[in-house]
């Protein structure tokens, strides 16, 4: 039986969504886990990526390689990191794309709104969702 009438469970739906998703969406999905000790220290598994966080691949050809991200290229669904480049034929090099889901944060960039974000999605304070002084009101 279905959750919820108003969610689709149709791969053919759900893919036009994904790939037709506008900016502000694209955002959010293009999340990239935290390494552990980011995740001890602020309790989250995983942020939208940004521009001045440094990251770690984790995949692929350029594995094991450290950089900060240069570009979020959200229409393309990758970034790009500080000296992960290749070579074109004619010599130019380029920035080599590689999608957030393949990387994991070493090292966030942390203003005012990210705080916000970290203290929102703190699971700690979600655990005991009531505090005490809620419970003697």
């Amino acid at each position: 039986m279905k959750q919820k009438a108003t969610v689709s469970h149709s791969r053919r739906k759900a893919r036009k969504a994904y790939f037709t998703a506008p900016s502000h969406i694209r955002r959010k999905l293009m999340s990239s886990m935290l390494s552990k000790e980011l995740r001890s220290k602020h309790n989250v598994r995983s942020v939208p990526i940004r521009r001045d966080d440094e990251v770690m691949i984790v995949r692929g050809h350029y594995k094991d390689r450290e950089g900060k991200v240069v570009q979020v290229y959200r229409k393309k669904w990758c970034i790009h990191i500080e000296r992960v480049t290749r070579d074109k034929a004619n010599g130019q090099t380029v920035p080599f794309p590689i999608h957030p889901s393949k990387v994991v944060i070493t090292k966030l960039k942390v203003d005012k709104d990210r705080k916000a974000l970290l203290d929102r999605k703190n699971r700690e304070k979600l655990k005991g969702k009531h505090s005490d002084k809620d419970a003697s009101a």
